[in-house]
Parts: C-alpha cells; structure tokens; sequence
C-alpha cells in the first residue's frame, strides 16, 4: 500500500509543514478552485490532485532527486524557488522528498487537444561500444570526423570507405556495423578502447554533422528480404557476424552518414547532455515535445515495464525529468525514456514501445 493511503494525505502535508517557514503563496485563496486552462495547439493541460497519479507513493523520489537537481542548474521562468529548496532542504528519504513535492507543486493532467490522455512511451540509451583506435582484426568499421570541405560532407555512405580523402577523418574503428549503425541513429555514445598498457579507456563521441542524405532504415530493407526475424541490436549484431560477406551492402540500402567528435569522458557514471544542456540520467531523463512540456519539467510517468517475450509486463510509474528532445517526439503525451548505456540498455529501450500517461508538476502559482 502507497505511504499516502497509510497515513493520509493531510497528515503527511502536516507533518513537512514544519520543513520551511516560508511557503510559496498559490495564485488564488485557500480553497479556491485551480485556475482553467484552455486547450493549446498540440496539448491540453487539467489541474489534478495528488491522489489521481497511479502508484503515487510507490516510486523511490531519493532516486530521481539528482535528476531533479541537474535541471535546475537551468531554471526555467517560475522555478527558482522550488529549486532553491530542493537544493537546501535535501530530503533523507522518499517520504520528505515526496512531501516537499506534494507542498510546494501541484499535478495537471496532459491530454492532447482531443481530450485522448493516452499517448506513447518509447525508449532510448548511449551505445558503448568496444573500439580500436588502428585498423585491425574485426575491427574495419571506421568512424568519421566532420570534413571541413561541405561538398565532401555530402558523400554518400557506399562511396565514404572507396574515397581516400576520408581516411584523415577516421577517429576509431569498431567490429560491430550495426551497432556503429545504431550510435549514428542515436547521434553519441561511448568508445571502449584499450591503450598499449591493457588499460581501459572510455571515451565519448557526440554528434558533429551529417552528410545531408536521406534516411533508409537498414533494418526495415533486412526485414523486408526475411533476413532477420526482428530488429532487436542483438539480433542485427548476430546477423552481421554469420554475413561478413553481405554486411557492407546492407548498410549502404541507408545513404546517411553522422559524423562525431570525440571528447574526454571524465565521470563514466554521468549520461550525455540532453537539449537542457544537463546530463541525462538513466530512467528518470525522457525527451518531451518541447513546444508541449517545457524543458526541465518534472513529470510522472504512468506505463508499463519493457518485457521479453512471453513476460508480464509490470508497472512502470515514476518521476522523470524532461531534459531532452527528440524530431520523432512529439505530442504532449509522449515521451522517450533514456535507458543508459551498454547492452541491458540496448534491450530495454528496444522493447519500449507502451501505452503512456502524464502528469506534469508545475510549482504552485505557476500556471500552464
């Protein structure tokens, strides 16, 4: 049973009012109905009450708080006072933290201007993938840093590996070309690389540019010819490796190329910058529309666990943070949860594909 339904919502309210002396002042009287909202292009936003988030009191805030300290490095209008208590009063478990939340933000509702409150969840992660910094063995897939020559920028794929003009530009090679596929769709990732002393290193490679081509999706050709049963990166990566012959081929069916730029990754505990321009952090970051949520919201996600075949699928109800965005987010009830990075995140943000409900939490006289 959630902590509010055992001890009741006004006694826990009651119970924080005693974490500050100060109180943010709401827009209307005690007791007065919230203000009305009227519908706006692509969203419609509906006060709501603490009580109608599903499993409201089951999600563990502490761990969602660093998120929610991340984004208020860069405050939006009307929230640097919620920020400011957020940062001093550091609640020691999910209780305070949900209570100080309960006190000082108020739910509204997102719906798309329909009325419909149910939109999409999807997924995505940072590819890790192991790397050489030298052309060897299995490791023959190049990436490539931006050319300063725009009309060289626009090489297609198929003609990059032939033109010897590229072969200043490559930074790293890997042994995987579909996940080297899957890091240009996601724009940034990680290099795993050993130096002559055995040591690991891990580096990071963010997005520079591309060549201006046309995307085809690689696997969606694949598919199409019955040569792979599903588009999981595992099942690609499998089909890669038994195809040595056939892989170069199948990735030219896509012309586009991303280019990359390498930088020192200091803390390999920390996600890349989203558009906030914070590090994103493993399941509590999604990517919203930004013309629907603003950057930096906080937003509780109501949905379903991503799950194997043949699995149940359990609940997944949490506070996320909006601190990304994305050309295929859009709507005010969608949003694309950031997995993390390495294998079991590939996997996760492959099999997110449910059903979405959400709450946004905006500060008390703040309005949509």
């Amino acid at each position: 049973m959630a902590w509010w339904a055992r001890g009741g919502l006004a006694a826990i309210l009651g119970t924080l009012a005693a974490c500050s002396t100060t109180t943010l002042q709401p827009p209307s009287a005690p007791g007065a109905p919230p203000p009305t909202q009227a519908p706006a292009a692509g969203r419609r936003w509906v006060a709501a009450d603490w009580p109608d988030l599903p499993g409201w009191g089951g999600d563990d805030l502490l761990a969602a708080w660093p998120a929610l300290l991340a984004g208020c490095q860069r405050p939006a209008p009307g929230w640097a006072e919620f920020c400011a208590r957020a940062a001093l009063q550091s609640p020691t478990d999910p209780l305070e933290a949900a209570a100080l939340l309960m006190k000082h933000l108020r739910p509204w509702r997102l719906a798309a201007d329909n009325g419909e409150t149910t939109g999409l969840l999807t997924g995505y992660f940072e590819p890790q993938l192991t790397a050489s910094r030298t052309r060897q063995g299995t490791f023959q897939w190049p990436l490539h840093a931006l050319p300063a020559d725009p009309a060289l920028r626009r090489t297609p794929r198929r003609d990059i590996d032939t033109n010897p003009r590229f072969t200043a530009l490559e930074l790293a090679y890997v042994d995987d070309p579909f996940a080297l596929l899957q890091l240009q769709v996601q724009g940034s990732g990680r290099l795993v690389m050993r130096d002559a002393s055995g040591a690991e290193r891990i580096s990071r490679v963010t997005w520079a540019g591309h060549n201006d081509q046309p995307f085809q999706s690689v696997a969606r050709a694949l598919l199409d010819r019955g040569e792979v049963p599903d588009a999981t990166p595992r099942t690609l990566s499998d089909w890669a490796r038994r195809n040595p012959a056939k892989a170069r081929d199948a990735l030219a069916v896509n012309p586009r190329v991303v280019y990359f730029r390498e930088e020192p990754l200091p803390d390999a505990a920390q996600g890349p910058r989203g558009a906030l321009g914070v590090p994103l952090t493993p399941g509590r970051s999604v990517a919203v529309d930004k013309a629907c949520i603003g950057m930096g919201t906080p937003l509780w996600l109501d949905s379903t666990e991503p799950w194997a075949p043949g699995a149940t699928a359990a609940p997944l109800r949490r506070l996320v943070l909006a601190q990304d965005t994305g050309s295929a987010i859009t709507g005010a009830v969608r949003a694309d949860l950031f997995w993390g990075w390495g294998d079991d995140a590939a996997q996760r943000a492959s099999r997110t594909r449910q059903p979405l409900r959400l709450w946004a939490l905006l500060p008390l006289g703040v309005t949509p």
